[in-house]
């Protein structure tokens, strides 16, 4: 691999993946180049970009590069940031190649971003950084409101949801998860079917499954004046009934991406060992088996969280 090309997961059409060499976009004076050992595959946004329903974003198109959840070492830099060399970052996706897209751009063996962008990251277990973006975001949905009191869907986003809410001081939120495989015991919370919850007073609902004809049942769960906060990504329109919006006098939020605030607040958290990254990556595999990777994290729902090592790929 020369320094002006590198390895990186292509999506060349929806359903058409590959794994091959691009060029890269030369060092600029302030960028810096980091050899990605990890990079994780998001089971929601990145799943819209494979079967071809992700909403138009400007710079959508195909060929591109996906992945938004990186994390490596910095090996070079410009004039200007020569003193980051050596350090371990975590770098939220990149624009850095010449013939693919990079909608969101991280998936690859080395990155070329500006030095702001690449965070320095110190975690006791280096391959758990990839899941800093999605802390973030969890930390970011809970910004401007009251903390849930329940959560909707035991994947990774709601799990986080779950650990923040707890290291803050709140009272432990009660999760809802349809698929058993996922209501795996915790002593922390508890994780219930919503069929055994019969509850109608919850204050703060935060909706962490994507699922856009979910919202009637939740408005239909609150309390008076109470609020849904809508934390998944959506391909489809949400639409609600709404008579019982207005007698419950309901609120909805919509959460968007988090904010560099709130990556510095995740990364502080995490440091000090309040918030634990810990079980949330079940699946590992070299970035040469990034075809069964990504397979697997969509279409296993044992896969919390599959990550791509990226360390022995020339």
């Amino acid at each position: 691999m020369s320094d002006s090309y590198t390895v990186a997961v292509v999506m060349e059409s929806p359903q058409s993946l590959s794994l091959r060499e691009v060029a890269l976009t030369p060092l600029g004076p302030e960028d810096v180049a980091v050899d990605i050992e990890w990079s994780g595959i998001s089971s929601g946004t990145e799943r819209l970009l494979w079967t071809g329903r992700m909403p138009s974003f400007p710079g959508m198109g195909y060929p591109l590069v996906p992945g938004y959840e990186s994390v490596g070492r910095i090996v070079d830099a410009g004039p200007a940031a020569r003193t980051r060399i050596g350090d371990y970052v975590f770098v939220p996706g990149a624009s850095c190649f010449k013939d693919a897209r990079g909608l969101f751009g991280g998936a690859a063996r080395r990155l070329v971003v500006p030095s702001a962008r690449a965070v320095a990251i110190d975690t006791p277990v280096p391959e758990q950084g990839v899941l800093i973006a999605l802390a973030a975001t969890a930390r970011h949905c809970m910004k401007g409101g009251l903390p849930p009191d329940l959560i909707v869907g035991h994947g990774v986003l709601g799990r986080l949801l779950a650990r923040w809410t707890i290291a803050a001081g709140f009272a432990p939120p009660t999760v809802w998860e349809r698929n058993p495989d996922r209501r795996n015991c915790t002593p922390d919370y508890s994780v219930i079917d919503p069929e055994d919850d019969d509850r109608r007073d919850y204050r703060a609902i935060y909706e962490a499954s994507g699922d856009s004809a979910v919202l009637d049942e939740l408005i239909g769960r609150l309390t008076r004046a109470g609020e849904v906060v809508l934390c998944g990504f959506y391909d489809r329109p949400l639409s609600f009934a709404y008579p019982p919006s207005f007698q419950k006098e309901a609120r909805i939020r919509v959460a968007a991406e988090w904010t560099r605030h709130d990556l510095n607040e995740t990364i502080a958290a995490i440091a000090k060992g309040r918030l634990k990254l810990d079980t949330l990556i079940t699946h590992r595999r070299d970035a040469t088996d990034a075809g069964e990777a990504y397979r697997t994290a969509f279409g296993d729902p044992s896969c919390l969280k599959m990550i791509l090592d990226w360390r022995n790929c020339a």
